[in-house]
């Protein structure tokens, strides 16, 4: 039985170890840490309280067209802990709300009823909108260009109008792919609205994990997959090379050799481990993501979820019956130099303009996660610089969102990275295995 090591217990790490304990291959797993999830986990509230409860560092979902994340899902048997929602609610400050819903009508005209209904828009801006998103498909598949301009750029050049911009694609887009439209590559921009909205009628649909992230990536979870072993604190230090072929990695001391080697870290650690492969990250670039979690005394909102227009706050999640709530901040970087506090001043101020009960309802606890190393920054240009799994050294393959996935720095992206080396193990194996499902149009 081939032997293989996976470097990194993130997405990327698990759903790698995952294909290849399914195909035969004796998997160890190292991760530093004493948790698996890397940038998508879990952690108690009150470290050194063993009843506290667990949050996420970020609240993260899904859409349906995410398809290989819901595979990996499958695979360890928790898919049936993702709540799927077919309503998409958008609120405006002073509470008005909209609702975003398929309808009777096959796509890509799924979603016309709906839309027409939405009252945060105008006719104006709903008629730019569906002229523009009329080319998405085309322009997908025609244009060489789109990796070259930002999407704020496509936008103008189909004319929409600022209202447009800024309550349709800005709040869509941004939470997606974690930047700003001037900064994001058109590219995948226009990805995330033809597989996520226009392609099938079910694939706009949100999946929000109902229970705390690392749960999803339990001990009894992974009993499933009896071929893997998770070495947690175990720090790999250097990988061992010669010539042409990896010997072993330095764990805590120690060399663990296998057969093959898979790197499943950022990619500001990839090139550390292994100097002589010579990564070049410096057209990378970091997008943050910011999470503020509010228990109020009180439930503010009986939403299950709401995009939250105009203001700094993005999206409200609601994690148990109205009291307490999960705030996401995407490319946050005008955050990142608040203190606590007056992040959690603003997003308390916000939250009242939207929910009349958040005014009257007192704060109970609150606390902010600031992932400043969130995703890689989508930018213009940067596709040429993205890696693929296969190294010059022949049994070293690399994983990571942030490698070539034909998808930007999402949950998605990251299970994509770890099958694509999990099939380029098997290729070098001389078995070659597909795990990769193809994206739904």
């Amino acid at each position: 039985m081939p032997t293989v090591t996976v470097i990194g217990g993130g997405l990327a790490g698990m759903a790698c170890a995952a294909a290849l304990g399914s195909a035969g291959y004796r998997v160890t797993l190292f991760e530093s840490r004493g948790f698996l999830g890397g940038r998508a986990s879990s952690f108690p509230l009150a470290p050194a309280d063993p009843s506290s409860e667990l949050i996420d560092n970020c609240q993260h979902i899904l859409l349906h067209c995410c398809v290989n994340l819901l595979d990996f899902y499958r695979r360890m048997g928790v898919l049936d802990r993702i709540r799927f929602h077919r309503q998409l609610f958008f609120l405006e400050p002073g509470g008005r709300l909209s609702v975003l819903r398929a309808g009777l009508l096959p796509a890509p005209l799924h979603f016309l009823g709906s839309f027409a209904r939405l009252r945060f828009l105008r006719p104006a801006d709903k008629i730019a909108i569906a002229r523009a998103l009329a080319t998405v498909r085309r322009e997908r598949a025609a244009r060489t260009d789109l990796d070259r301009i930002t999407m704020l750029d496509w936008l103008r050049e189909k004319r929409q109008p600022p209202r447009a911009i800024e309550r349709f694609w800005r709040q869509v887009l941004v939470s997606a792919v974690n930047e700003e439209l001037d900064r994001m590559a058109a590219s995948h921009g226009l990805q995330v609205f033809w597989l996520g909205f226009l392609a099938h009628g079910r694939s706009y649909e949100m999946g929000v994990p109902a229970t705390p992230l690392g749960e999803l990536y339990s001990a009894e979870a992974w009993e499933r997959l009896e071929a893997v072993e998770i070495r947690f604190r175990s720090p790999v230090s250097r990988i061992l090379a010669g010539g042409d072929k990896a010997d072993g990695v330095e764990v805590n001391g120690q060399v663990h050799r296998s057969d093959y080697y898979v790197s499943a870290l950022p990619f500001e650690r990839a090139g550390e481990l292994l100097p002589e492969l010579e990564l070049d990250h410096g057209a990378f670039e970091h997008s943050p993501i910011t999470g503020i979690h509010l228990w109020f005394d009180r439930p503010i909102t009986e939403l299950p979820h709401a995009a939250l227009l105009d203001r700094t706050i993005q999206w409200l999640f609601n994690k148990s019956g109205g009291r307490y709530v999960q705030l996401v901040v995407s490319a946050s970087r005008g955050l990142l130099d608040m203190g606590r506090a007056e992040v959690i001043e603003l997003a308390v101020k916000e939250l009242g303009e939207f929910f009349p009960l958040a005014r009257a309802a007192a704060l109970e606890k609150a606390h902010v996660v600031k992932e400043a190393r969130a995703t890689f920054s989508a930018r213009p240009g940067l596709e040429a610089h993205r890696p693929v799994a296969a190294t010059r050294i022949r049994n070293l393959f690399l994983a990571g969102d942030w490698t070539r996935t034909g998808w930007p720095a999402t949950m998605e992206g990251a299970v994509r990275s770890g099958y694509l080396a999990a099939e380029s193990v098997t290729r070098a194996a001389g078995v070659p295995r597909r795990f990769l499902v193809p994206d739904i149009a």
